[in-house]
């Protein structure tokens, strides 16, 4: 897919792509870091329908909420012939036992069987994070295993 980056002289970068509608989609990046999410209308792609001001913390949930499934959806495909294994989101939620401590201190891997093979954080994503990645309340771990180890890898993030 397409992405047109254009620059807008005093306020920043507009960078959006055209749906399969014909409507645009984009975020307006201002000089001062702040965001706008911006629509089309329907009967003009150049004419904004829709625009949204994004705190930092607000794109960064946005980003998860959409980069987060397609990334678990890539990893399932790509699992499909492994019968058994899956593919899952778990949750580090604000105040967890494990908001601000180790991916090690968990414990996931030894005690579950369960991998943690990315982490979604602010809408970054982190490949292979190793046992002293430090979790952060709203990170989106991308894990695989089997539906049993990732039952109880979700108590574990819960109950610790």
């Amino acid at each position: 897919m397409n992405v047109d980056v254009t620059p807008l002289p005093g306020i920043g970068v507009r960078k959006d792509f055209r749906l399969a509608s014909g409507r645009r989609i984009g975020v307006i990046t201002h000089r001062d870091g702040h965001s706008d999410l911006i629509i089309s209308k329907a009967t003009d792609p150049d004419a904004c329908a829709a625009s949204l001001p994004l705190t930092a913390e607000e794109a960064a949930t946005l980003s998860n909420l959409l980069g987060a499934p397609q990334l678990v959806a890539q990893l399932q495909e790509d699992h499909r012939e492994l019968p058994g294994i899956i593919t899952r989101q778990l949750h580090i939620h604000d105040g967890s036992r494990f908001d601000g401590a180790a991916l090690g201190d968990t414990a996931m891997r030894t005690r579950t069987g369960v991998s943690v093979v990315a982490v979604m954080r602010a809408g970054q994503v982190s490949p292979s994070p190793a046992p002293d990645y430090v979790l952060t309340g709203g990170d989106i771990l991308v894990a695989v295993g089997t539906v049993e180890g990732l039952d109880a890898a979700t108590r574990i993030l819960r109950n610790g």
